[in-house]
């Protein structure tokens, strides 16, 4: 089983040390580069390509934001997990729409960070239902990006249904649950659907998917009262079990 391939990006080196010691612990993960800013960020992932940055937001030379919305330009694929101890909406939304695919606050246990890596490299989301909601009716409200025109038509049925049902909120077991169809499949339908939009997570995927109008709001529902969205004490957000395997950021797209 290949490793989930992960970079530190933060101006404090005593963090990305703590964070290295932290997964090096962990068998599925692998810590393949670092970086103290971001203009360093955006270069070491060009060379790196990991499955998975780990991002501050307020950093020398680049911030978080910017340096996010250059990475997912260069390579789509990779998923950007915030990590940061701001947790106002100006600073989430601005990071969502630039690409990211979910966040945590540094408070977060080590248990937790390791839980929201694999969730998002499994497809699954990592974020507040509270702030799914309002960052949906946001997209409603926005132009689509250009890379991903012209993506439904390439989207089969069952996978305009996974991403429908991933919009509501609906955890990849779940999903699974309700279309009768096994957890390997629907991760590998996420896969397609990430692979055919360009995008590197379940995030960017119903984002573009409302602002093109592929999912109405109406059917999108109460994220706040979806049962599946759990939230952690230290403010990080899962929607789901997350098991680790070929995830929806996997070495398939590379």
């Amino acid at each position: 089983m290949a490793s989930i391939r992960v970079m530190l990006v933060d101006d404090h080196a005593i963090l990305r040390e703590g964070t290295r010691q932290l997964l090096s612990q962990e068998k599925d993960i692998e810590v393949v580069g670092e970086a103290g800013n971001g203009l360093e960020a955006i270069a070491v992932a060009k060379a790196t390509s990991p499955d998975i940055i780990l991002m501050d937001v307020v950093m020398p030379r680049l911030n978080g934001i910017e340096a996010t919305r250059q990475i997912k330009r260069l390579n789509p694929a990779t998923s950007v997990l915030i990590l940061s101890a701001h947790e106002d909406d100006r600073y989430i939304f601005g990071l969502l729409e630039a690409g990211a695919a979910g966040y945590l606050l540094k408070s977060a246990s080590g248990q937790e960070l390791v839980h929201a890596i694999r969730a998002v490299y499994s497809g699954e989301a990592v974020l507040h239902p509270a702030v799914t909601a309002r960052l949906l009716a946001r997209a409603a409200h926005s132009p689509a990006h250009a890379g991903a025109i012209g993506s439904a038509g390439l989207l089969t049925e069952r996978e305009l249904d996974v991403l429908r049902r991933a919009a509501k909120g609906l955890s990849n077991k779940e999903i699974a649950l309700e279309l009768s169809l096994s957890l390997p499949t629907i991760k590998a339908h996420l896969v397609s659907i990430f692979n055919k939009m360009g995008v590197g997570s379940r995030t960017e995927a119903v984002l573009e998917a409302v602002r093109h109008g592929w999912v109405d709001m109406e059917d999108v529902g109460s994220e706040a009262d979806s049962p599946s969205q759990t939230r952690p004490a230290s403010g990080g957000y899962s929607n789901g079990e997350a098991s680790p395997g070929r995830g929806a950021g996997g070495s398939e797209r590379r």
